[in-house]
């Protein structure tokens, strides 16, 4: 069994592509390659060039594999609709220019959800119409992932979106043809909603086709629930810590994967502003090591 170690520019603090605060993108590769990583995400689609020859040269100069990429949009919004579809396009163009398997689908951050980020109980709920439009939308991009372009597509529930609480995860799964909507399973997104990440592996093994590690301080977790705060003010009071560092018990997590026979890519994802965190080489550094010292590979 083969599970390896990769990386995403979101450890660098990028989540929007035009966001005039990322660091350079070859940077962003450079610094991945160093701490020792041999894969790599896209990133928001549009960061990295979309030229295949452009960044495919690039990917070789620092020997790293393009794993995957996101789209992280508002499929809870029926007028981003065309937006939704431009990104989904484009994502998977750049996937299979070089390679890479894993299409991951995100509802961005609402709102209306905002608020009871971690809060399951206080949280709207989609009534029945928007909930079948909402889960139509995913299919569909799911099935363009999927059909289209042979991708692995895979949910991936997000603090302060529609797709972030265990029962909404669980009854799209439940809605969606499991072999077009795989699951992308983040640990961190899972303690920070307020449910046990290593059960819901073992409860899922067998549609968990890709995993995102994050670990969350609980102290700042708990602060950041009481006060309400946004995800991205959360992710500035550093609730993404360092693996090992926080509430996710991730030799569970190793042993759960062992036990499923789970084989392939593990993606570190440490969520941070890229102004104020003062070493993301560093972190990813200690990150990958760490994952090293409890038998990751």
């Amino acid at each position: 069994m083969t599970i390896r170690i990769g990386n995403a520019p979101c450890s660098w603090g990028v989540e929007f592509a035009a966001d005039p605060r990322n660091p350079d993108w070859r940077d962003v590769l450079r610094d991945c390659a160093a701490a020792g990583y041999k894969g790599i995400e896209l990133g928001p689609v549009g960061y990295m060039p979309e030229d295949p020859a452009e960044l495919g040269a690039a990917l070789d100069e620092f020997g790293l594999q393009l794993i995957g990429g996101v789209v992280f949009r508002p499929f809870h919004d029926p007028a981003a609709w065309e937006d939704v579809l431009d990104a989904a396009h484009r994502t998977c163009r750049a996937l299979k220019a070089h390679g890479a398997e894993h299409l991951v689908l995100i509802d961005s951050i609402s709102p209306r959800r905002a608020p009871t980020a971690g809060r399951a109980s206080e949280a709207e709920q989609m009534d029945a119409m928007e909930w079948a439009a909402f889960r139509e939308r995913i299919a569909t991009v799911a099935r363009i992932g999927t059909e289209e372009y042979g991708l692995t597509t895979g949910i991936h529930a997000h603090a302060a979106g529609f797709m972030d609480f265990e029962p909404e995860l669980e009854r799209l799964l439940d809605e969606v043809d499991e072999r077009i909507l795989k699951i992308c399973f983040d640990t961190g997104h899972h303690s920070y909603a307020g449910f046990d990440p290593v059960a819901f592996i073992k409860r899922h093994e067998d549609r968990i086709s890709y995993m995102h590690f994050k670990d969350i301080d609980p102290v700042v977790k708990a602060r950041v629930i009481e006060n309400r705060t946004g995800f991205y003010d959360a992710c500035g009071q550093g609730i993404f810590c360092n693996l090992g560092e926080g509430d996710v018990d991730f030799p569970a997590v190793r042993q759960a994967l062992l036990e499923a026979g789970f084989e392939g890519w593990c993606t570190v994802e440490q969520d941070c502003d890229p102004t104020l965190d003062p070493d993301p080489l560093g972190d990813a550094r200690k990150n990958r090591e760490y994952l090293e010292s409890i038998g990751f590979k």
